[in-house]
């Protein structure tokens, strides 16, 4: 019979008790003890078995499950009889940032420090006794959400020093989704005084902590090392694209499609491969998100799932007011190119805004994206390089990239949805009325300045291509700003084949379309110079060359001019 699955059991204990459904990544707790790293930070998207994996971890190594070595007896850790004394021997300190989402400073350091506080509670009776001294005591009960600075980048290594002297042995310390307040911050305004908060927390707890054996961070980036390590001894980072624990989170083919087999899904392999499959880590493919796998399992059809656990506001911003390169390679990527980019994993957030390389190292560490190939050299200067081929990493996460577009939207998604009806039925009056009701109410949203930007119209206009392709792809190619002839158009929209057996001849009842953008010049007194202008460049560069050269004739191919001035927008056709 088929294991029950449980939606969103994180703790090993409860799922292992219960016998719910569990894919055995006990190997990771032999191959992170032997490796010998004192201090290890591990990188994987979200919703990856971060957090099971460290409650693995804990309740293996924890004195307060020594007598609970009945939750591994069947599992891989289990067949090296060397690893049966190292169960249950260690204090183990496990703490959670996961939750800390809050929108200010104080709130967001205060929680920290009542998370601290709780893992004291655990060990209250390090109060009785002799163990302590006075003022140790006294310090203890100075731990709570309110405690001064130095008290609380203090706290931990305080804690293990009591627990090394109650049980004869240093500390593990697991700390789970360490960057989630990094994150918040950045977004909230707020990151430089947590950041200089934490790195006391963390250079305590980690680089001067006598009493700690070994420690895992995780998360789901690499923040700088001037951010928040930079006092850290050279902790082991293990990222997406490092060659340690490659299957260790996440699951294999070998275990999805063992998976389908236990709960006679067998016939859905390729569409489950299509959808979940496509995370590589290291040089280790066909990783396929765990979470999206269980909800699978549970419901029995395909669906967003993974995409849907968050909002991505984030990621949406960083798109939405990139510059036109940005939104440029987004059509790449969505018509399923590939894109070649150096990469630098550590994730400088104050760089965001102006560093298009950490908009993308960022997408890559999210699990966004995915390396297809990738090279390492020496540059002349004798820089060490990396550079990736990167694509979108599977069907659900290309449909999340749709949706954050069409959110863009949101606000006049019936104007705009208006408007292609109108761009495709050919009706020049509705699509001069519907485009300029939607520049007027989302232009400024594609700009990142305080002050409007000479780049605004270059932003809205490539943000207004992305939302035509994803309501298009189904049923136009989109290549924009591609060479053709002599020139450069700005969009052309290609019928797709429906039919293998129909010819383009026979299918251009649909109409190919090419728009050419233009911002007005000095010398252009009004609009209608500016989209004359447009609709000359289109014919005296021929753009329409390509699509003849598919058999598309002159009577099939629409020609627009959209020109821009402000939030006023005029559109004019040949």
């Amino acid at each position: 019979m088929a294991r029950t699955v449980s939606i969103g059991a994180q703790d090993f204990e409860t799922l292992r008790q219960e016998n719910y459904f569990y894919v055995d990544k006990t190997k990771f707790i032999q191959e992170w003890w032997e490796s010998g790293d004192t201090v290890t930070l591990i990188t994987r998207p979200r919703r990856f078995g971060k957090t099971l994996n460290m409650s693995m971890v804990e309740k293996f190594f924890s004195i307060n499950y020594a007598e609970r070595a009945d939750l591994f007896y069947d599992l891989n850790i289990w067949q090296d009889e060397n690893y049966h004394k190292l169960q249950g021997t260690y204090p183990v300190l496990f703490l959670s940032f996961a939750d800390i989402k809050e929108t200010t400073f104080n709130e967001s350091r205060k929680k920290i420090c009542k998370i601290i506080q709780m893992v004291y509670n655990k060990y209250d009776f390090l109060l009785e006794g002799c163990l302590l001294n006075a003022n140790e005591k006294n310090d203890f009960l100075k731990i709570t959400a309110d405690m001064e600075d130095y008290m609380a980048s203090l706290s931990l290594k305080m804690l293990s020093d009591y627990l090394y002297r109650y049980y004869g042995k240093k500390v593990i310390i697991l700390l789970d989704e360490y960057d989630t307040p990094m994150q918040e911050a950045y977004v909230n305004g707020y990151w430089k005084e947590l950041t200089a908060f934490t790195r006391g927390l963390f250079n305590s707890t980690f680089k001067t902590n006598p009493y700690l054996e070994r420690a895992i961070m995780t998360g789901i980036t690499r923040v700088s090392k001037e951010s928040i390590f930079s006092d850290l001894n050279n902790p082991e980072v293990v990222t997406t694209t490092s060659e340690k624990y490659t299957d260790c989170f996440g699951f294999t083919e070998e275990e999805v499609f063992a998976a389908l087999e236990e709960y006679n899904l067998r016939d859905q392999k390729q569409q489950v491969k299509s959808w979940y499959d496509g995370f590589t880590f290291g040089k280790r493919r066909d990783i396929y998100n765990p979470w999206s796998i269980i909800n699978f399992l549970d419901k029995k059809k395909v669906g967003a799932y993974w995409a849907n656990t968050s909002s991505n506001t984030l990621i949406g911003k960083l798109i939405r007011e990139s510059s036109p390169t940005i939104k440029k390679t987004f059509e790449h990527l969505l018509q399923g190119e590939s894109i070649h980019l150096e990469i630098d994993e550590q994730i400088v957030y104050q760089l965001l805004d102006s560093d298009e390389q950490a908009i993308w190292s960022l997408l890559l560490a999210s699990g966004y994206l995915k390396v297809k190939d990738f090279t390492e050299y020496i540059s002349a200067f004798g820089e060490w390089k990396q550079e990736y081929d990167l694509e979108v990493t599977n069907f659900e996460v290309k449909s999340m990239f749709r949706n954050i577009i069409r959110n863009w939207f949101g606000n006049v998604k019936s104007d705009y949805n208006d408007f292609i009806n109108a761009l495709l039925a050919n009706d020049l009056k509705a699509m001069n009325t519907y485009m300029n009701k939607v520049a007027s109410e989302i232009f400024s949203c594609f700009d990142t300045g305080k002050k409007p930007s000479s780049k605004t119209p270059e932003r809205f206009y490539h943000g207004f291509v992305l939302g035509l392709m994803v309501e298009l792809i189904d049923r136009y190619v989109l290549p924009s700003n591609r060479e053709s002839d002599s020139g450069r158009y700005d969009i052309m929209l290609e019928p797709r084949i429906s039919d293998s057996h129909l010819t383009l001849n026979d299918n251009c009842s649909r109409d190919a379309i090419i728009i050419e953008f233009k911002i007005q010049e000095n010398d252009e007194k009004t609009l209608y110079d500016t989209v004359q202008n447009a609709l000359r460049q289109i014919e005296t560069q021929d753009y329409s060359a390509a699509l003849r050269a598919k058999g598309i004739p002159d009577k099939h191919i629409r020609k627009y001019g959209f020109a821009f001035c402000g939030k006023k927008v005029l559109i004019d056709k040949n």
